[in-house]
């Protein structure tokens, strides 16, 4: 088992920054991918960035790239999604995700949702206009 919490979330102005915080504890953390996805009500759960074990490798949503950056940290168990450039369209509850990596995964398999086995219970980010 793995379990996570995330946090950093809030509400701040458009063209701010916030830094989200994804910490695990249970299994070695350095051999699982993590992935965020958000939701924001009424809509369904996106992808948003993820990073793998395997040469710190890490994928993007089109909206967010350019202006998301997903890092790890295995001494401390964390994964770190740093936002900036934030516009009211990125308002929504934030969730990290894990799953087991493995060499042969690709790309379409980190942005899937149901690729992941162990989730947080989400953290809001609210941008104001």
């Amino acid at each position: 088992q793995v379990q996570l919490v995330e946090s950093g979330g809030g509400l701040v102005q458009a063209g701010g920054s916030l830094r989200l915080s994804c910490a695990a504890s249970g299994r070695t953390f350095s051999n699982y991918a993590v992935g965020w996805f958000r939701q924001a009500p009424g809509k369904e759960r996106d992808f948003v960035a993820a990073i793998s074990r395997y040469l710190g490798r890490t994928y993007y949503a089109d909206s967010v790239k350019g202006r998301f950056t997903i890092s790890r940290d295995n001494a401390k168990n964390t994964v770190y999604l740093q936002t900036n450039s934030l516009k009211p369209e990125d308002t929504a509850g934030y969730y990290c995700a894990a799953v087991l990596d493995v060499p042969s995964y690709i790309k379409s398999y980190y942005i899937r949702a149901s690729s992941y086995d162990y989730w947080g219970q989400g953290t809001q980010v609210t941008v104001s206009s």
